[in-house]
């Protein structure tokens, strides 16, 4: 059995489109999760630690 290239080159243009599409949605799911954990552990703050992280950050 032979693979024809323009065969080889649909298997491959499929695999890099689903690799980096991956790639990137990956990324968003990460940084979803992430923001979700940092609001999860910002409402167990007591108001003085949220007022002193506050005035930290810069404007």
């Amino acid at each position: 059995m032979s693979i024809d290239p323009s065969s080889l080159l649909f298997i491959l243009l499929g695999f890099a489109l689903t690799f980096f599409a991956g790639r990137i949605l990956g990324k968003r799911w990460r940084d979803r999760r992430r923001e979700r954990a940092e609001q999860a552990a910002r409402e167990g703050e007591s108001r003085q630690v949220r007022r002193a992280r506050e005035r930290r950050q810069p404007k």
